[in-house]
Protein backbone atom coordinates (compact mmCIF):
# COMPACT_ATOMS: atom_id res chain seq x y z
CA UNK A 1 0.00 0.00 0.00
CA UNK A 2 2.96 2.33 0.57
CA UNK A 3 3.41 4.76 -2.30
CA UNK A 4 6.79 5.09 -3.95
CA UNK A 5 7.42 8.28 -5.89
CA UNK A 6 9.64 8.76 -8.93
CA UNK A 7 12.40 9.76 -6.55
CA UNK A 8 12.23 6.29 -5.02
CA UNK A 9 11.39 7.68 -1.58
CA UNK A 10 8.04 7.45 0.20
CA UNK A 11 7.29 11.06 1.25
CA UNK A 12 4.41 9.93 3.41
CA UNK A 13 3.64 6.78 5.37
CA UNK A 14 0.49 6.19 3.36
CA UNK A 15 -0.45 2.98 5.17
CA UNK A 16 -0.38 4.77 8.52
CA UNK A 17 -2.29 7.73 7.13
CA UNK A 18 -5.00 5.53 5.64
CA UNK A 19 -5.37 3.88 9.02
CA UNK A 20 -6.30 7.30 10.43
CA UNK A 21 -9.43 7.37 8.21
CA UNK A 22 -12.00 4.72 9.25
CA UNK A 23 -14.22 5.37 6.21
CA UNK A 24 -11.47 4.19 3.87
CA UNK A 25 -11.99 0.65 5.20
CA UNK A 26 -15.52 0.63 3.77
CA UNK A 27 -16.41 -1.91 1.09
CA UNK A 28 -18.74 -0.94 -1.76
CA UNK A 29 -20.44 -3.62 -3.86
CA UNK A 30 -18.14 -6.14 -2.15
CA UNK A 31 -15.11 -4.22 -3.42
CA UNK A 32 -12.61 -2.17 -1.41
CA UNK A 33 -13.63 1.47 -1.59
CA UNK A 34 -11.48 3.59 -3.91
CA UNK A 35 -12.56 7.07 -2.91
CA UNK A 36 -11.75 9.62 -5.62
CA UNK A 37 -14.40 12.26 -4.88
CA UNK A 38 -12.32 14.41 -2.56
CA UNK A 39 -13.08 17.67 -4.37
CA UNK A 40 -16.71 17.15 -3.32
CA UNK A 41 -15.85 16.28 0.26
CA UNK A 42 -13.02 14.56 2.10
CA UNK A 43 -13.17 11.82 4.67
CA UNK A 44 -12.44 12.64 8.28
CA UNK A 45 -9.55 11.34 10.36
CA UNK A 46 -10.54 9.65 13.60
CA UNK A 47 -8.99 12.46 15.65
CA UNK A 48 -11.56 14.85 14.20
CA UNK A 49 -14.46 12.50 14.88
CA UNK A 50 -13.16 11.87 18.41
CA UNK A 51 -12.77 15.59 19.12
CA UNK A 52 -16.37 16.27 18.14
CA UNK A 53 -17.60 13.37 20.29
CA UNK A 54 -15.51 14.66 23.21
CA UNK A 55 -17.12 18.07 22.90
CA UNK A 56 -20.64 16.69 22.98
CA UNK A 57 -19.87 14.18 25.74
CA UNK A 58 -18.02 16.42 28.17
CA UNK A 59 -17.89 20.08 27.10
CA UNK A 60 -21.22 20.80 25.44
CA UNK A 61 -22.38 24.32 26.20
CA UNK A 62 -22.93 27.62 24.43
CA UNK A 63 -19.99 29.99 23.95
CA UNK A 64 -19.28 33.55 25.08
CA UNK A 65 -22.33 33.84 27.33
CA UNK A 66 -21.85 31.73 30.42
CA UNK A 67 -19.79 31.99 33.58
CA UNK A 68 -20.14 28.29 34.36
CA UNK A 69 -17.38 25.78 33.78
CA UNK A 70 -18.76 24.09 30.67
CA UNK A 71 -19.34 27.39 28.90
CA UNK A 72 -15.79 28.40 29.64
CA UNK A 73 -14.48 25.09 28.28
CA UNK A 74 -16.55 25.45 25.12
CA UNK A 75 -15.47 29.07 24.64
CA UNK A 76 -11.80 28.21 25.14
CA UNK A 77 -12.03 25.38 22.58
CA UNK A 78 -13.95 27.57 20.11
CA UNK A 79 -11.56 30.50 20.33
CA UNK A 80 -8.60 28.13 20.42
CA UNK A 81 -9.68 26.77 17.04
CA UNK A 82 -9.85 30.32 15.68
CA UNK A 83 -6.24 30.86 16.73
CA UNK A 84 -5.18 27.50 15.24
CA UNK A 85 -6.70 28.47 11.90
CA UNK A 86 -5.19 31.96 12.05
CA UNK A 87 -1.73 30.47 12.40
CA UNK A 88 -2.37 27.90 9.67
CA UNK A 89 -3.15 30.51 7.00
CA UNK A 90 -0.73 33.05 8.55
CA UNK A 91 -3.31 35.77 9.19
CA UNK A 92 -2.06 38.66 11.30
CA UNK A 93 -4.90 38.75 13.82
CA UNK A 94 -7.48 36.27 15.10
CA UNK A 95 -10.16 38.93 14.47
CA UNK A 96 -9.53 38.31 10.78
CA UNK A 97 -11.03 34.81 11.07
CA UNK A 98 -14.83 34.74 10.74
CA UNK A 99 -16.66 31.43 11.08
CA UNK A 100 -19.39 30.74 8.54
CA UNK A 101 -21.28 27.68 7.33
CA UNK A 102 -18.88 27.22 4.40
CA UNK A 103 -17.32 28.85 1.37
CA UNK A 104 -20.72 29.73 -0.06
CA UNK A 105 -21.77 31.72 2.99
CA UNK A 106 -18.33 33.34 3.22
CA UNK A 107 -18.69 34.68 -0.33
CA UNK A 108 -22.26 35.78 0.36
CA UNK A 109 -21.16 37.76 3.44
CA UNK A 110 -18.77 39.77 1.28
CA UNK A 111 -21.16 40.08 -1.65
CA UNK A 112 -23.97 41.31 0.59
CA UNK A 113 -21.74 43.86 2.28
CA UNK A 114 -19.96 45.24 -0.76
CA UNK A 115 -23.15 45.08 -2.78
CA UNK A 116 -24.66 47.84 -0.67
CA UNK A 117 -22.07 50.25 -2.07
CA UNK A 118 -22.45 49.35 -5.75
CA UNK A 119 -24.28 51.44 -8.34
CA UNK A 120 -25.34 51.05 -11.98
CA UNK A 121 -22.29 50.80 -14.23
CA UNK A 122 -20.00 49.35 -11.55
CA UNK A 123 -18.27 46.12 -12.52
CA UNK A 124 -17.45 42.83 -10.78
CA UNK A 125 -14.80 40.54 -12.27
CA UNK A 126 -15.13 36.75 -12.06
CA UNK A 127 -13.91 33.97 -14.36
CA UNK A 128 -15.39 31.21 -16.50
CA UNK A 129 -13.90 28.56 -14.19
CA UNK A 130 -15.71 29.71 -11.03
CA UNK A 131 -17.91 27.40 -8.99
CA UNK A 132 -21.52 28.55 -9.02
CA UNK A 133 -21.03 29.76 -5.44
CA UNK A 134 -18.66 32.42 -6.77
CA UNK A 135 -20.96 33.43 -9.62
CA UNK A 136 -24.53 33.46 -8.35
CA UNK A 137 -24.00 35.77 -5.32
CA UNK A 138 -22.39 38.37 -7.61
CA UNK A 139 -25.16 38.00 -10.19
CA UNK A 140 -27.67 38.69 -7.40
CA UNK A 141 -25.72 41.83 -6.48
CA UNK A 142 -25.82 42.92 -10.12
CA UNK A 143 -29.58 42.37 -10.26
CA UNK A 144 -30.08 44.54 -7.16
CA UNK A 145 -27.70 47.36 -8.08
CA UNK A 146 -27.40 47.54 -11.86
CA UNK A 147 -23.73 46.55 -11.71
CA UNK A 148 -22.26 44.35 -14.46
CA UNK A 149 -20.42 41.04 -14.32
CA UNK A 150 -17.20 40.86 -16.34
CA UNK A 151 -15.90 37.37 -17.04
CA UNK A 152 -12.28 36.28 -17.54
CA UNK A 153 -12.00 33.62 -20.28
CA UNK A 154 -10.27 30.25 -19.97
CA UNK A 155 -7.84 28.77 -22.51
CA UNK A 156 -8.16 25.36 -24.17
CA UNK A 157 -5.75 23.92 -21.58
CA UNK A 158 -7.92 25.23 -18.75
CA UNK A 159 -5.91 28.28 -17.68
CA UNK A 160 -7.17 31.78 -17.03
CA UNK A 161 -6.23 34.15 -19.83
CA UNK A 162 -4.39 36.58 -17.58
CA UNK A 163 -3.78 39.20 -20.25
CA UNK A 164 -7.52 39.52 -20.83
CA UNK A 165 -8.09 39.61 -17.05
CA UNK A 166 -5.77 42.60 -16.78
CA UNK A 167 -7.59 44.32 -19.64
CA UNK A 168 -10.92 43.92 -17.82
CA UNK A 169 -9.70 45.90 -14.79
CA UNK A 170 -10.56 49.60 -14.83
CA UNK A 171 -11.85 52.44 -12.68
CA UNK A 172 -15.36 50.94 -12.71
CA UNK A 173 -14.21 47.59 -11.21
CA UNK A 174 -15.35 47.33 -7.59
CA UNK A 175 -14.15 43.81 -6.75
CA UNK A 176 -12.39 40.81 -8.27
CA UNK A 177 -13.66 37.39 -7.14
CA UNK A 178 -11.66 34.39 -8.40
CA UNK A 179 -10.90 30.85 -7.38
CA UNK A 180 -7.45 29.84 -6.21
CA UNK A 181 -7.86 26.34 -7.69
CA UNK A 182 -10.53 25.07 -10.09
CA UNK A 183 -12.76 22.41 -8.56
CA UNK A 184 -13.57 20.99 -12.00
CA UNK A 185 -10.16 21.03 -13.70
CA UNK A 186 -7.64 21.34 -10.88
CA UNK A 187 -6.03 24.41 -12.46
CA UNK A 188 -4.08 26.49 -9.97
CA UNK A 189 -4.29 30.18 -10.77
CA UNK A 190 -1.38 32.66 -10.41
CA UNK A 191 -3.12 34.29 -7.45
CA UNK A 192 -0.43 36.74 -6.43
CA UNK A 193 -0.13 38.08 -9.99
CA UNK A 194 -3.92 38.45 -10.18
CA UNK A 195 -4.05 40.24 -6.82
CA UNK A 196 -1.18 42.59 -7.69
CA UNK A 197 -2.87 43.62 -10.94
CA UNK A 198 -6.09 44.48 -9.09
CA UNK A 199 -4.33 46.27 -6.25
CA UNK A 200 -2.52 48.54 -8.68
CA UNK A 201 -5.99 50.02 -9.28
CA UNK A 202 -6.98 49.77 -5.57
CA UNK A 203 -9.50 47.00 -6.35
CA UNK A 204 -10.15 44.50 -3.53
CA UNK A 205 -9.78 40.79 -4.29
CA UNK A 206 -11.71 37.81 -2.91
CA UNK A 207 -10.19 34.36 -3.37
CA UNK A 208 -12.25 31.17 -3.22
CA UNK A 209 -9.69 28.79 -1.72
CA UNK A 210 -12.01 25.84 -1.03
CA UNK A 211 -9.94 23.60 -3.32
CA UNK A 212 -6.57 24.95 -2.19
CA UNK A 213 -6.47 24.39 1.59
CA UNK A 214 -6.68 20.56 1.39
CA UNK A 215 -3.62 20.31 -0.83
CA UNK A 216 -0.91 22.44 0.71
CA UNK A 217 -0.01 25.62 2.56
CA UNK A 218 -1.90 28.83 1.90
CA UNK A 219 -0.34 32.05 3.21
CA UNK A 220 -2.76 34.98 3.10
CA UNK A 221 0.00 37.51 3.67
CA UNK A 222 1.99 36.13 0.76
CA UNK A 223 -1.11 36.15 -1.45
CA UNK A 224 -2.05 39.64 -0.19
CA UNK A 225 -5.73 38.97 -0.97
CA UNK A 226 -8.35 41.05 0.84
CA UNK A 227 -10.71 38.11 1.46
CA UNK A 228 -10.19 34.34 1.37
CA UNK A 229 -12.96 31.76 1.74
CA UNK A 230 -12.82 28.04 2.47
CA UNK A 231 -14.84 25.10 3.83
CA UNK A 232 -14.07 22.65 6.60
CA UNK A 233 -15.39 19.53 4.91
CA UNK A 234 -13.06 19.93 1.92
CA UNK A 235 -10.05 19.79 4.26
CA UNK A 236 -10.88 16.75 6.41
CA UNK A 237 -13.07 18.66 8.85
CA UNK A 238 -16.84 18.58 9.47
CA UNK A 239 -19.55 19.74 7.09
CA UNK A 240 -21.44 22.95 7.86
CA UNK A 241 -18.42 24.99 8.91
CA UNK A 242 -16.23 27.35 6.93
CA UNK A 243 -14.08 30.43 7.23
CA UNK A 244 -14.08 33.93 5.85
CA UNK A 245 -10.65 35.47 6.22
CA UNK A 246 -10.41 39.19 5.63
CA UNK A 247 -7.88 41.88 6.28
CA UNK A 248 -9.07 43.80 9.33
CA UNK A 249 -9.76 46.98 7.41
CA UNK A 250 -11.67 45.03 4.75
CA UNK A 251 -13.84 43.22 7.30
CA UNK A 252 -14.48 46.41 9.25
CA UNK A 253 -15.88 47.97 6.07
CA UNK A 254 -18.58 45.28 5.86
CA UNK A 255 -21.95 45.86 7.56
CA UNK A 256 -23.31 42.96 9.65
CA UNK A 257 -24.54 40.15 7.41
CA UNK A 258 -27.15 38.97 9.89
CA UNK A 259 -28.65 40.41 13.05
CA UNK A 260 -29.11 38.50 16.28
CA UNK A 261 -27.47 37.50 19.51
CA UNK A 262 -23.73 37.60 20.19
CA UNK A 263 -23.04 40.24 17.51
CA UNK A 264 -24.28 43.28 19.44
CA UNK A 265 -22.79 45.74 21.88
CA UNK A 266 -26.09 47.24 23.08
CA UNK A 267 -29.71 46.82 22.02
CA UNK A 268 -32.59 49.19 22.74
CA UNK A 269 -35.74 50.18 20.89
CA UNK A 270 -34.04 53.39 19.84
CA UNK A 271 -31.24 51.52 18.10
CA UNK A 272 -28.52 48.88 18.30
CA UNK A 273 -24.75 49.13 18.37
CA UNK A 274 -22.63 46.23 17.23
CA UNK A 275 -19.79 44.27 18.77
CA UNK A 276 -16.27 44.33 17.42
CA UNK A 277 -14.84 41.76 15.02
CA UNK A 278 -15.02 38.84 14.73
CA UNK A 279 -18.32 38.61 16.66
CA UNK A 280 -20.02 41.38 14.65
CA UNK A 281 -20.14 38.99 11.68
CA UNK A 282 -21.07 35.86 13.66
CA UNK A 283 -24.70 36.36 14.71
CA UNK A 284 -26.46 33.70 16.76
CA UNK A 285 -25.20 30.47 18.27
CA UNK A 286 -22.41 29.28 15.97
CA UNK A 287 -21.60 25.74 14.86
CA UNK A 288 -19.46 25.18 17.94
CA UNK A 289 -18.74 21.50 17.39
CA UNK A 290 -17.97 22.23 13.74
CA UNK A 291 -15.46 24.93 14.66
CA UNK A 292 -13.75 22.67 17.19
CA UNK A 293 -13.71 19.81 14.66
CA UNK A 294 -12.20 22.09 12.02
CA UNK A 295 -9.53 23.11 14.50
CA UNK A 296 -8.72 19.42 15.03
CA UNK A 297 -8.55 18.88 11.25
CA UNK A 298 -6.08 21.73 10.87
CA UNK A 299 -3.94 20.30 13.68
CA UNK A 300 -4.02 16.95 11.89
CA UNK A 301 -2.92 18.54 8.59
CA UNK A 302 -0.09 20.29 10.42
CA UNK A 303 1.03 16.97 11.89
CA UNK A 304 1.22 15.45 8.40
CA UNK A 305 2.83 18.56 6.92
CA UNK A 306 1.20 20.75 4.24
CA UNK A 307 4.39 20.97 2.19
CA UNK A 308 4.82 17.18 2.29
CA UNK A 309 1.20 16.73 1.23
CA UNK A 310 1.76 19.08 -1.68
CA UNK A 311 4.85 17.19 -2.86
CA UNK A 312 3.20 13.78 -2.63
CA UNK A 313 0.00 14.91 -4.33
CA UNK A 314 1.95 16.49 -7.19
CA UNK A 315 3.49 13.07 -7.82
CA UNK A 316 0.07 11.45 -7.59
CA UNK A 317 -1.43 13.97 -10.00
CA UNK A 318 1.33 13.49 -12.57
CA UNK A 319 0.92 9.71 -12.41
CA UNK A 320 -2.87 9.95 -12.73
CA UNK A 321 -2.69 12.34 -15.68
CA UNK A 322 -0.18 10.08 -17.41
CA UNK A 323 -1.99 6.78 -16.81
CA UNK A 324 -5.50 8.05 -17.58
CA UNK A 325 -4.22 10.00 -20.57
CA UNK A 326 -2.66 6.83 -21.99
CA UNK A 327 -6.03 5.09 -22.29
CA UNK A 328 -7.23 5.14 -25.89
CA UNK A 329 -10.56 6.92 -26.29
CA UNK A 330 -10.15 9.12 -23.21
CA UNK A 331 -10.02 12.91 -23.42
CA UNK A 332 -8.73 14.87 -20.45
CA UNK A 333 -10.29 18.31 -19.88
CA UNK A 334 -7.79 20.67 -18.25
CA UNK A 335 -4.20 19.87 -19.11
CA UNK A 336 -2.25 22.73 -17.57
CA UNK A 337 0.98 21.82 -15.78
CA UNK A 338 0.19 23.48 -12.44
CA UNK A 339 -2.71 21.42 -11.14
CA UNK A 340 -4.15 20.13 -7.92
CA UNK A 341 -4.69 16.33 -7.97
CA UNK A 342 -7.82 16.46 -10.10
CA UNK A 343 -8.33 14.70 -13.44
CA UNK A 344 -11.50 15.49 -15.38
CA UNK A 345 -12.07 13.31 -18.40
CA UNK A 346 -14.50 11.97 -20.97
CA UNK A 347 -14.69 8.47 -22.40
CA UNK A 348 -15.61 8.46 -26.09
CA UNK A 349 -19.18 7.32 -26.66
CA UNK A 350 -20.04 7.07 -22.95
CA UNK A 351 -22.04 9.62 -20.97
CA UNK A 352 -20.24 10.64 -17.74
CA UNK A 353 -23.20 9.48 -15.64
CA UNK A 354 -23.05 5.99 -17.19
CA UNK A 355 -19.29 5.81 -16.67
CA UNK A 356 -19.67 6.81 -13.04
CA UNK A 357 -22.36 4.17 -12.49
CA UNK A 358 -20.14 1.38 -13.83
CA UNK A 359 -17.18 2.60 -11.77
CA UNK A 360 -19.38 2.58 -8.67
CA UNK A 361 -20.12 -1.11 -9.27
CA UNK A 362 -16.36 -1.63 -9.05
CA UNK A 363 -16.15 0.25 -5.73
CA UNK A 364 -14.67 3.40 -7.34
CA UNK A 365 -16.26 6.67 -6.21
CA UNK A 366 -15.90 9.52 -8.72
CA UNK A 367 -18.01 12.58 -9.42
CA UNK A 368 -19.88 12.98 -12.70
CA UNK A 369 -21.70 15.97 -14.16
CA UNK A 370 -21.02 19.69 -14.41
CA UNK A 371 -19.46 20.02 -10.92
CA UNK A 372 -21.38 23.27 -10.27
CA UNK A 373 -19.42 24.89 -13.12
CA UNK A 374 -21.93 25.00 -15.96
CA UNK A 375 -20.32 28.03 -17.68
CA UNK A 376 -17.02 26.13 -17.75
CA UNK A 377 -18.70 23.09 -19.29
CA UNK A 378 -20.29 25.37 -21.89
CA UNK A 379 -16.84 26.80 -22.63
CA UNK A 380 -15.66 23.30 -23.58
CA UNK A 381 -19.02 22.47 -25.24
CA UNK A 382 -19.52 19.36 -23.11
CA UNK A 383 -22.36 18.29 -20.79
CA UNK A 384 -19.99 17.39 -17.98
CA UNK A 385 -17.06 15.18 -17.13
CA UNK A 386 -16.00 12.26 -14.99
CA UNK A 387 -13.87 13.79 -12.25
CA UNK A 388 -11.33 11.84 -10.22
CA UNK A 389 -10.09 14.00 -7.37
CA UNK A 390 -7.38 12.73 -5.07
CA UNK A 391 -6.23 13.40 -1.52
CA UNK A 392 -3.00 12.50 0.25
CA UNK A 393 -4.53 9.23 1.49
CA UNK A 394 -4.93 7.98 -2.08
CA UNK A 395 -2.32 5.74 -3.67
CA UNK A 396 -0.72 5.05 -7.02
CA UNK A 397 -2.37 1.61 -6.87
CA UNK A 398 -5.76 3.31 -6.71
CA UNK A 399 -4.89 5.21 -9.88
CA UNK A 400 -4.19 1.83 -11.51
CA UNK A 401 -7.55 0.53 -10.23
CA UNK A 402 -9.29 3.54 -11.80
CA UNK A 403 -7.56 2.92 -15.13
CA UNK A 404 -8.73 -0.71 -15.09
CA UNK A 405 -12.20 0.61 -14.28
CA UNK A 406 -12.14 2.96 -17.28
CA UNK A 407 -11.22 0.05 -19.53
CA UNK A 408 -14.09 -1.94 -18.03
CA UNK A 409 -16.45 0.96 -18.83
CA UNK A 410 -15.26 0.84 -22.43
CA UNK A 411 -15.90 -2.91 -22.57
CA UNK A 412 -19.41 -2.53 -21.15
CA UNK A 413 -20.32 0.10 -23.73
CA UNK A 414 -18.50 -1.59 -26.62
CA UNK A 415 -15.94 1.18 -27.09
Amino acid sequence: MEAITQTGKPPLDIAAIRNDFPALRTRVNDQPLVYLDNAATTHKPKVVVDRIVQFYESENSNVHRGVHRLSQLATDAYEGARETIRKYIKARDSREIIFTSGTTESINVVAAGLGQRLAPGDEIVVSVMEHHSNIVPWQMVCERTGARLQVVPVSESGELVVEQYEQLLNDRTRIVALCHTSNALGTRNPVRRLVDAAHRLSIPVLIDAAQALPHGPVDVQQLDCDFLCFSGHKMFGPTGIGVLYGKLEALESLPPYQGGGDMIDHVSFTGTTYDDLPHRLEAGTPNIAGVIGLGAAVEYLESVGPETINIYEAELARYAMQQIGNVDGVRIIGTTEDKSPVVSFLINGVHPYDAGSVLDKLGIAVRTGHHCTQPLMERFEIPGTVRASFAFYNTMEEVDTLVRGIRRVQEVFGQ
